[in-house]
């Protein structure tokens, strides 16, 4: 368990049952409010090495740019930052750093990873994403996915020669379209979201949502929302129960914002925005 005033994490990362090695990799910095999941690709153990190197760099270079800047002013009140181009930048350079280690090894040649990663700051969160790895926020009882799989199959179904369905049960949907280390350039999906008490942000491998749907992902989370550890082990063992045919990661983060002591201004919020 890591934490700071501001942010509470639990991150587990499991090889599942057939994989004979775990290419994925988690990483964190609490006290920066950074959390970061990374799926890696390619053959003789170089997914692992994509999946690492992008961690590293991303954490690396937003302790560089964040380290000692908290909160800044405006107008006489207090703002949170908008660091959506440093976390830009920060995957961006993961994306070069991959393709560098690659060309320096023959053996990691074509080795790439998907990423997803949040960064709290205050009372926002800055949500990155590419691949299909995913963000998941869980808000009053609600699930809610905070990506969109960049996939061959989640095109199809954007435009409409697939189902939900039909997309659940191809055989092609880990096809990714987007990835770290594959080009010298790559397209990172940002978006900027208000934090309320309560909520508890997941993010994870597709290990974890090809084995389980998002209802018993919500039931998990439901069922036990005061212990991120518990709730982490029971998302991964059922990942592995039900198959475990891919590596699981799985990262909580729940941030620590003080509930309102009469009117409940955040559930205003929610029904106006629905």
């Amino acid at each position: 368990m890591s934490s700071s005033e501001t942010l509470q994490i639990f991150g587990r990362t499991h090889p599942g049952k057939i994989r004979p090695h775990n290419e994925d990799c988690i990483g964190e910095d609490p006290e920066l409010g950074i959390v970061v999941v990374a799926d890696g690709m390619g053959g003789h153990l170089a997914g692992e090495v994509a999946s690492r190197l992008a961690v590293d760099t991303v954490l690396q270079n937003l302790r560089q740019c964040l380290a000692g800047h908290g909160i800044h002013r405006r107008n006489g009140g207090t703002e949170p930052r908008d660091d959506s181009l440093a976390v830009r930048r920060a995957i961006i350079d993961a994306n070069t750093a991959i393709q560098q280690a690659g060309r320096n090894n023959a053996g990691h040649a074509g080795m790439g990873t998907t990423l997803v990663m949040a960064l709290f700051n205050h009372h926002h969160v800055i949500l990155a994403h590419v691949g299909d790895s995913r963000i998941y926020r869980f808000r009053e009882d609600h699930l809610e996915q905070m990506t969109t799989d960049h996939t061959l199959i989640q095109e199809m179904v954007d435009r409409g020669f697939y189902s939900h369905q039909e997309a659940l049960a191809s055989v092609n949907r880990n096809l990714v379209t987007r990835a770290l280390g594959i080009d010298t350039t790559v397209a990172v999906d940002i978006r900027n979201e208000m934090l309320l008490p309560g909520d508890l942000y997941l993010l994870c491998s597709d290990g974890l949502n090809d084995m389980l749907d998002d209802a018993l992902i919500e039931d998990i989370l439901r069922n036990h929302p005061g212990d991120l550890e518990q709730a982490t082990h029971l998302l991964i063992d059922k990942a592995n129960e039900y198959g475990g045919r891919d590596n699981i990661s799985v990262v909580l983060a729940r941030p620590a914002l003080p509930l309102p002591r009469r009117m409940p201004w955040y559930r205003r919020m929610i029904d106006f925005w629905r």
